[in-house]
């Protein structure tokens, strides 16, 4: 039961982050002594996930349906979420959806994109990665492939990558009850083809002062500003607290962390008045209404 409690933590503790940073969006930092700590409107009504939560929930879907993960099919269900008209998708993943909505494959896209030497390393795919940790918390070998598989599809750069299976090898340990410094730093040492320079961001980020972090959508920046949250703050709600307060990509930023200090604290740690006024609509422009209920339901399927 407690293993299932922390499941259900990571993806609920993920959707709350989302909604609670959606209205601080591309905004300042919040002032010491003025941290927003409720749901709040903004682009979108209250308790409103993101595309961060959309995208995960279709990967999540397709994990449910084709495992290991079947990046076609995976493909397809991200085309069909962009052809929707989503309000808010990042510009390198509607563009990269295009191309494949055209006919190119995923594959003929990463191609071009490592080609290029892009230097694109958003966190378009750290933020919804969290479904395969819940999927595989078990099989580390699996998770590390489908984090970097999922990834692949849209941000095929090797941070990008590595931040996944960062983010999903610490979730995976959270789970199975291992410390936030034991976890964290068993995520450190397996993940693979993870750069010296992003490394050093990693270790570095504890001892950060608030102000230092950029909280942007640089993939580093997140992974930066969730593991000095974690490993400075002590419980669920003040660790997400901190991080979308630093504002600017807060949405992105609280989703990550609430995935990983979901896995952590768990279910139980999450407050009532937060769940009871998470809501969205999936699929997009459907009249399905989506809340803390229907994650929990999708969470049975994956695991």
């Amino acid at each position: 039961m407690v293993v299932q409690q922390r499941l259900y933590g990571c993806a609920i503790g993920a959707v709350i982050g989302d909604a609670l940073g959606m209205p601080l969006e591309f905004g300042p930092p919040s002032p010491e002594g003025q941290f927003v700590r409720q749901m709040r409107a903004g682009r979108l009504p209250a308790g409103s996930f993101t595309d961060d939560t959309e995208m995960a929930l279709a990967l999540a879907e397709s994990l449910a349906d084709q495992r290991p993960l079947d990046p076609v099919d995976l493909t397809k269900r991200f085309v069909a979420w962009r052809e929707t008209n989503p309000p808010d998708i990042g510009i390198h993943t509607r563009s990269i959806l295009g191309r494949i909505a055209q006919g190119e494959s995923w594959r003929e896209v990463e191609d071009q994109f490592l080609k290029t030497g892009s230097d694109n390393a958003g966190n378009g795919s750290v933020m919804r990665c969290w479904p395969v940790a819940v999927a595989w918390r078990d099989h580390q070998e699996e998770l590390i492939q489908d984090s970097q598989l999922q990834s692949r599809v849209t941000h095929a750069h090797p941070d990008c990558l590595a931040a996944s299976v960062f983010t999903n090898l610490a979730i995976s340990q959270f789970i199975e009850g291992n410390s936030i410094d034991s976890g964290l730093a068993y995520a450190l040492s397996h993940t693979p083809a993870l750069s010296k320079d992003f490394k050093a961001v990693i270790n570095s980020a504890p001892r950060r002062s608030r102000s230092e972090l950029k909280n942007s959508g640089w993939v580093r920046h997140t992974i930066e500003s969730a593991v000095w949250a974690l490993l400075n703050f002590n419980s669920f709600a003040e660790t997400v607290i901190q991080v979308v307060n630093l504002g600017n990509d807060a949405d992105t930023a609280g989703t990550v962390v609430g995935a990983m200090a979901g896995a952590y604290y768990g279910l139980q740690s999450i407050p009532n008045d937060w769940l009871n006024e998470l809501q969205g609509q999936w699929p997009v422009g459907s009249t399905s209404t989506w809340s803390a209920k229907e994650i929990c339901s999708l969470v049975d399927q994956l695991i």
